[in-house]
């Protein structure tokens, strides 16, 4: 059977997998508007506000990946006791997802990002958000909820954004629980710090995340992509980097190889959330038994689907099919 079948032979399965998203959850608040004049005040645009629009951002574009995809989805992650973390529980509940491993921190708000846009120029951001750590009475909290739940995941995302929930310490104490449990722990980094991740399958840097983990200027070719993979080997024992290159697709390394997977885009209008959706369709993939090597090729097609679209935005089983065929 070949991959195309494989993928197809998916729509004929009752039990979906069952994947843990462990992640920063955000909104992304947007307000639309016209601007056609400075204001007298300072030399800033005037933006008459004609719609405002609120999305799940941060780990939230992961979980929903997922669902488009057709998996079982339980969310974890910290939130504000205020209204914009009950907005939050109820786009996820109404998605389907589980959320009673989502816990409330009073001494912080939900992240919620405000853009302001002029037509399809963006003119501002605001972010209403604290990043430092969980106390240790949370992490404690999360911990607990956390370890039953990942028995029965058929596999775990954890989806960094840096926004405080993902200390050393706590990251390294959930990969232990998942290893306990023999659960594959799939990583979504950031930050400079990749030994906290240590013990994890599978992470997925950016070119310029790999770089900056790496201490590295930049990263040209493929010679130099191996030699900043090899830091983070050593650094995290992981089984496996997939690094995606922008344009030029994505790479799959292990410490003894590597290969280049070309991107599959024939247009590109946006790549906003494009990691997201790579992250989530290569977990899904992986949840249902395929290999790495070709769960990255269906997520490259997934990429190269949410690109022609602008803003943040999923793609489904039939899709993906579809693209493959081309």
């Amino acid at each position: 059977m070949n991959l195309i079948d494989r993928v197809r032979s998916i729509q004929s399965t009752e039990k979906q997998p069952a994947i843990l998203v462990i992640g920063d959850l955000m909104i992304d608040h947007y307000i639309w508007g016209n601007a056609t004049r400075l204001s007298p005040e300072a030399p800033v645009p005037i933006v008459n506000v004609k719609n405002e629009s609120t999305t799940l951002g941060g780990a939230g574009n992961v979980v929903q990946n997922l669902v488009a995809l057709g998996a079982t989805v339980t969310v974890a992650g910290v939130i504000g006791d205020d209204a914009t973390g009950l907005q939050l529980i109820e786009i996820l509940e109404n998605e389907g997802v589980k959320t009673n491993t989502i816990i409330k921190d009073s001494a912080r708000p939900t992240t919620i990002k405000t853009r302001v846009l002029a037509g399809r120029h963006q003119l501002v951001r605001v972010d209403r958000e604290i990043t430092d750590p969980l106390s240790a009475d949370l992490e404690n909290e999360l911990a607990e909820k956390l370890t039953s739940v990942i028995d029965k995941a058929d596999i775990i995302i954890f989806s960094d954004y840096n926004k405080g929930l993902f200390a050393p310490a706590l990251t390294q104490r959930l990969i232990k629980i998942a290893a306990v449990h023999h659960k594959q722990v799939i990583v979504d980094p950031k930050g400079f710090n990749y030994e906290k991740y240590k013990g994890a399958f599978l992470i997925k840097p950016n070119r310029k995340e790999l770089a900056e983990a790496a201490k590295t200027e930049s990263i040209k070719n493929i010679d130099e992509l191996q030699e900043a993979a090899k830091t983070v080997f050593a650094q995290t024992e992981t089984a496996y980097l997939v690094v995606t290159l922008s344009e030029e697709g994505m790479a799959i390394l292990t410490p003894e190889s590597s290969k280049l997977l070309s991107v599959k885009a024939t247009e590109v209008f946006d790549v906003t959330g494009a990691g997201d959706t790579v992250i989530a369709a290569i977990t899904y993939f992986l949840a249902l038994g395929f290999t790495v090597e070709e769960a990255c090729d269906l997520a490259n097609h997934a990429a190269a689907i949410v690109i022609r679209h602008v803003g943040s935005a999923t793609t489904t089983i039939d899709e993906i099919i579809k693209d493959m065929e081309i």
